[in-house]
């Protein structure tokens, strides 16, 4: 079993396209920004600290998706709940509900994988398996 970890958002103006709802790719950012949360709620540290101690760089995207139901605007609070979908040998799925209060405005699921610098190519990344450690503590 995997936890769950809510990201809140505060919906600003800037957020939204001149009909006054929030402009989609801002999901897309919001998600990215609650990916990252939920490793450092789970207690893995940054990857600013995990590379210098397994040269584990971030988790960079593969592949996402979305599907809206409900529009949301400015002045409104939304919760991003995120948890791992699946693991597997070299990546992993995120799912994020994105939620205005008991309301479920969209659903997105992000692939991911752990990454080192490429050892022959400094210039280049290179996926890993997903460290068990970091299952542990997120599960």
């Amino acid at each position: 079993m995997t936890k769950t970890v809510i990201y809140e958002v505060n919906v600003m103006f800037g957020d939204c396209d001149p009909a006054g709802i929030v402009f989609f790719p801002n999901f897309s950012k919001w998600m990215d920004a609650s990916s990252l949360n939920f490793f450092v709620q789970c207690g893995v540290q940054p990857w600013r600290e995990l590379v210098k101690t397994t040269g584990i760089i971030g988790t960079p995207l593969l592949e996402i998706h979305t599907q809206f139901s409900r529009p949301a605007t400015y002045g409104e609070t939304l919760q991003i709940h995120t948890s791992v979908e699946e693991w597997r040998d070299k990546v992993f799925i995120h799912k994020h509900v994105v939620k205005r209060g008991d309301d479920m405005l969209c659903e997105g699921t992000e692939t991911r994988a752990f990454c080192t610098r490429h050892p022959e190519h400094a210039d280049r990344i290179k996926a890993i398996p997903v460290p068990e450690f970091i299952k542990t503590l997120c599960s």
